[in-house]
């Protein structure tokens, strides 16, 4: 039997408060992002990031704990998980995932998009970034096999539940790293196009014994 999908919960509706602080961070990342882009990002201090965001630089560590985090951001991790397990039981693994993909990109903004693809740039054409984001692509993969797994009903070292976060991996960086070089690049289509390629592979859950 399959189980039952829970009925979709009402989102709650930020504070002013949350607003606020959720628009500081951006345009912290934001100013971060173009300063590092201009002037290389060894050669910006934090100092002169929180000059441009007109904030104190306390308040950019409050919001940052380190320079590199001005440009690593994980904060799509938990929306994606929640959204991921909530998809209907009746999609395959692969369709549940370009379902999430697809609904979370429709909630961005054009600003917001092409700011995340400034960051993604950023990280390709610094050696200290790209090196530093080998650890984030280890975490994000195994966050990915976690996810995977606790829908299908294996566990996250199954050999195939590791194959399968491993393809869908690769294709999102193939995808990114094409749309850092190409800024017109329609990358919804693009990567919910290369994902489909990815339908051969679904780690259904294991079959109990008769």
């Amino acid at each position: 039997m399959k189980p039952q999908t829970q009925p979709d919960q009402p989102r709650a509706v930020p504070s002013l408060r949350e607003r606020k602080k959720a628009r500081t961070k951006a345009a912290i990342q934001r100013e971060a992002v173009r300063l590092f882009r201009e002037q290389g990002y060894a050669a910006t201090t934090v100092e002169q990031v929180a000059e441009a965001a007109e904030v104190a630089p306390s308040t950019v560590f409050r919001y940052f704990a380190t320079k590199q985090d001005l440009v690593f951001s994980r904060e799509y991790d938990l929306p994606f998980a929640a959204m991921f397990q909530a998809q209907s039981p009746e999609l395959t693994t692969i369709e549940a995932e370009r379902q999430t993909i697809r609904s979370m990109l429709e909630g961005v903004s054009a600003q917001e998009l092409a700011l995340q693809r400034e960051r993604w740039v950023l990280i390709v054409s610094e050696p200290e970034l790209w090196g530093a984001s080998l650890g984030d692509i280890t975490q994000s993969m195994r966050v990915l096999s976690e996810q995977v797994a606790g829908r299908a009903g294996r566990d996250p070292r199954d050999a195939t539940v590791r194959a399968y976060a491993g393809a869908v991996f690769g294709v999102l960086l193939q995808v990114s790293l094409e749309w850092a070089e190409d800024a017109d690049m329609d990358f919804a289509a693009a990567l919910d196009e290369a994902l489909a390629c990815l339908e051969g592979l679904r780690p259904s859950p294991p079959v109990s014994p008769l």
